[in-house]
């Protein structure tokens, strides 16, 4: 599988992941594919289980992309995370065997306001 086609397979996940489209969102990953949270401390084996997990979650989410860089068998996207209007900025890191998710990993943080001693260093980024 080239970059070409994992990009493309990427921006329908991330596409499907805001439209809430279960499916297709979760063709990417092998049937054995494995999920960490690492800041909950949570492994979720299978896809099965993997999209089970996220049709459960009671809350409106919404993605927005911000980048995805990688060749090969590692990916990773960093993007905005939305719930119920809340946003996370998220990573996901993503390993591909054979052409589909063997193991994603995925980071999440919390907006903050600026440090004031750092102020005059910095200009402020667009939000998401």
């Amino acid at each position: 599988m080239d970059d070409r086609t994992v990009r493309a397979a990427l921006q329908r996940h991330w596409e499907a992941s805001d439209a809430n489209d279960f499916k297709t969102e979760h063709e990417i990953y092998r049937d054995d594919a494995v999920l960490d949270y690492p800041q909950s401390g949570e492994r979720i084996r299978g896809r099965h289980n993997i999209q089970e997990s996220r049709f459960v979650q009671p809350n409106k989410k919404r993605f927005t992309v911000r980048r995805m860089i990688g060749s090969g068998d590692l990916w990773v996207t960093e993007f905005v995370l939305s719930y119920d209007g809340k946003p996370s900025y998220t990573v996901s890191i993503m390993e591909f065997r054979d052409g589909l998710v063997a193991h994603e990993t995925q980071y999440f943080a919390d907006p903050f306001e600026p440090g004031p001693s750092r102020a005059h260093l910095v200009e402020r980024m667009d939000e998401a």
